[in-house]
């Protein structure tokens, strides 16, 4: 006969086992809840070079990449576009965009094929060398 013990133990088991499959199928579903303006598609490979950031705007260094950000898409509209997305506020975001550390900026090229990843700060000079690096001066197309 099993004791009570050894039942409440199965039984805490089982409820745990249901509900990790329950958060992992959650996790899976690859940004299934994500509106369409924020999907890939819809943020690259529209004839510009692309840099899309995902973060938060609570956590500080996303906080700090703001201004940089801001910076960017106005020096370089019409050569350059930017987007933030955050992922607190969309589900389903990281999950699209394969992000596991926040703030991740991601290089688009003009074609939409991904060219680069960086994730924590990364200064307004050392985006514009990344991208010089990576064979898009933006200098030049101003």
């Amino acid at each position: 006969m099993m004791d009570k013990a050894l039942k409440i133990t199965i039984v805490t088991v089982l409820v745990a086992a249901v509900a990790l499959a329950v958060v992992v199928r959650r996790n899976r579903s690859g940004g299934e809840h994500v509106a369409a303006e924020y999907r890939p598609e819809q943020l690259i490979g529209k004839g510009l070079p692309a840099l899309v950031e995902l973060g938060s705007d609570q956590c500080i260094p996303c906080k700090m990449m703001a201004p940089v950000l801001e910076e960017l898409k106005t020096e370089f509209a019409g050569t350059l576009q930017v987007s933030f997305l955050d992922i607190r506020k969309y589900r389903g975001l990281s999950a699209l965009y394969g992000v596991q550390v926040i703030p991740t900026q991601i290089f688009y090229a003009a074609s939409g094929k991904e060219l680069f990843r960086h994730e924590g700060f990364f200064s307004k000079d050392d985006i514009l060398a990344k991208w010089k690096e990576l064979g898009v001066d933006l200098a030049e197309t101003q």
